[in-house]
């Protein structure tokens, strides 16, 4: 069961930058910065807010590393903008699977490493109104047989 908007991806040319202007003009901190090789991106994620369900929200900033990442390409052909929208759930694997079965192409065939050690998959964007959609189990909210 999906329980929060986890985050909001936004895709960036310069991460530092883009971090100093949520920073100066929002308020916003930044809770978490890594690199995902896997993904091709240097990313950095403010928290916006705590959630009922012990999780949070935040806002995903997405500077690509290689242009022939994902979002490198996405950038190049869309500019700087929202990306993707993520939902919590405590089981990415059976929503996948779910939603995989109301006839929604799911990306990943096996959930892969997100930011902060979270599991994730990507649903295609042509199946959901055009909405890139991520699913993710937090690291801290996953289930230990995962």
């Amino acid at each position: 069961m999906l329980t929060r908007i986890d985050h909001i991806g936004i895709a960036c040319h310069d991460l530092d930058a883009t971090v100093e202007f949520y920073r100066a003009t929002y308020g916003f901190e930044v809770f978490h910065t890594e690199v995902n090789d896997e993904q091709g991106v240097r990313e950095a994620m403010l928290k916006i807010n705590d959630t009922s369900d012990g999780g949070a929200s935040y806002l995903q900033l997405l500077e690509p590393v290689r242009e022939d990442s994902a979002v490198g390409k996405w950038l190049a052909k869309n500019g700087e903008g929202v990306h993707h929208i993520a939902f919590g759930t405590a089981d990415v694997d059976a929503d996948a699977a779910d939603i995989r079965g109301k006839g929604v192409r799911v990306l990943y065939e096996e959930p892969r490493r997100g930011s902060m050690g979270s599991r994730i998959t990507f649903l295609h964007p042509k199946d959901c109104h055009g909405v890139l959609t991520e699913l993710v189990t937090s690291a801290a909210v996953e289930s230990p047989e995962h």
